[in-house]
């Protein structure tokens, strides 16, 4: 930060789906304005898990880093979005080891995922709040248009992929119990075959 740069202090207000993608809205706690970034939709994810306090069995990318730092006895002090070229965010991590101030350069999207989780402070440089910010209506952000942990692109996906591969499994162990049943009757042609589904079966759950 250089010398007598202003800050803004500011809160992630939501996640919306715009016409082009997630944004993530960084709203001032000092005005009305709000700061729209673009994310992609895996920190739009990392974002809306830890907003709707969804529990993980493992830990995602962010809460490993997370628990690095912590590992590390290092502080996440704060984040500050500080940058606007060419229409994109830059952001710096403030980290604090043994009395000791350091700076790192990241994304905004994994900086605020992270912010979140240390439960850091998040700032905007006013020339960025300025260049870039703006005062939302109600219109613009509610309704249909808030994103929740499961409206982010993927996860219906993922989840409709382990059905599915459930629904495999479950297929496969009854085929097993088919072929085990021809061998004892002695029905080596349907042994075959389902030798060969279940072979083919265990290919194609092997790729996914």
């Amino acid at each position: 930060m250089s010398k007598g740069e202003k800050m803004i202090p500011v809160k992630v207000d939501q996640i919306f789906l715009s016409n082009v993608g997630f944004v993530v809205l960084l709203k001032g706690t000092e005005d009305e304005r709000s700061l729209p970034i673009f994310i992609g939709a895996a920190e739009a994810q990392a974002i809306a898990i830890h907003m709707n306090n969804v529990e993980v069995p493992r830990p995602l990318t962010h809460d490993l880093l997370k628990n690095t730092l912590d590992f590390l006895e290092c502080r996440l002090k704060r984040i500050e979005v500080c940058d606007i070229r060419d229409s994109t965010f830059y952001a710096t991590l403030v980290l604090e080891k043994d009395g000791n101030e350091m700076r790192m350069d990241s994304r905004p999207s994994d900086a605020i995922a992270l912010a979140l989780r240390c439960d850091a402070p998040i700032y905007v440089y006013k020339k960025v709040m300025t260049e870039a910010g703006r005062v939302f209506s109600e219109s613009e952000l509610g309704g249909d248009h808030a994103v929740g942990v499961d409206d982010v692109p993927g996860k219906k996906e993922a989840d409709e992929k382990s059905d599915k591969s459930q629904e495999k499994l479950s297929h496969l162990e009854a085929l097993k119990k088919d072929l085990d049943k021809a061998v004892e009757d002695e029905r080596y042609e349907d042994a075959a075959r389902l030798r060969d589904e279940i072979k083919r079966l265990k290919q194609t759950h092997t790729h996914n």
